[in-house]
């Protein structure tokens, strides 16, 4: 489940709804301890050769091959720790060393006029990568309201992640204490270098 209040808007392509249904599934890995059902509907992924596809296939074999309590504890581990965890998730630690500072309220800015909101039940700042990710994903679908262009999304997307998300991807598919989190580092790496591509190509807005 998101962890942002949206507007479901109906008439997307299906170019566009595979890139909101990534920003999506990584939102959900990213966003807290796997759960059994998140877990049995990566054991039945199917997918290509292509970079992404075949990191898709190790987290499937993963699901199936390691127990939950095993997967839930790497995600501790490396995201949350006794203290900090070994990966800090946030924009703001990523650009500045430091938990909730002028990136997060950058994105907060950006929020208030786009008009989202995080759901009560959210705890984490903004700033952490599964809700930058689920707000990608509402900007491309038109939960907030309305649809937002390629332009509005570029500029997004290089405000808020482009600075920092792929050193992020590249920590978590390189952390020595990951084994399940790999593969998702990889494809989140991935996918931001297709997004990253896809934005610098159009030339619209």
């Amino acid at each position: 489940m998101s962890s942002i209040n949206a507007k479901i808007v109906e008439n997307i392509n299906e170019e566009d709804q595979l890139r909101a249904d990534m920003y999506s599934f990584l939102a959900n890995l990213f966003r807290s301890e796997p759960n059994l059902e998140l877990i049995n509907q990566l054991k039945v992924l199917e997918s290509d050769d292509s970079p992404i596809g075949k990191s898709i296939k190790t987290l499937s074999k993963l699901a199936s091959s390691l127990d939950l309590p095993t997967i839930r504890d790497e995600y501790v581990s490396i995201f949350v720790g006794v203290g900090r965890g070994e990966i800090l998730p946030f924009a703001s630690y990523y650009l500045t060393g430091f938990l909730k500072d002028k990136p997060l309220a950058k994105l907060r800015q950006d929020m208030e006029s786009i008009g989202i909101k995080l759901e009560d039940n959210v705890k984490e700042p903004e700033d952490h990568i599964a809700s930058i990710f689920d707000m990608m994903a509402g900007l491309i679908t038109g939960k907030f309201n309305k649809k937002f262009s390629i332009a509005e999304q570029r500029d997004f997307f290089n405000k808020h992640l482009a600075p920092w998300v792929d050193l992020l991807m590249r920590d978590i598919e390189s952390s020595k204490i990951a084994v399940f989190y790999s593969p998702i580092g990889t494809i989140g790496k991935e996918f931001m270098e297709i997004e990253r591509s896809s934005f610098s190509m159009d030339v619209s807005g």
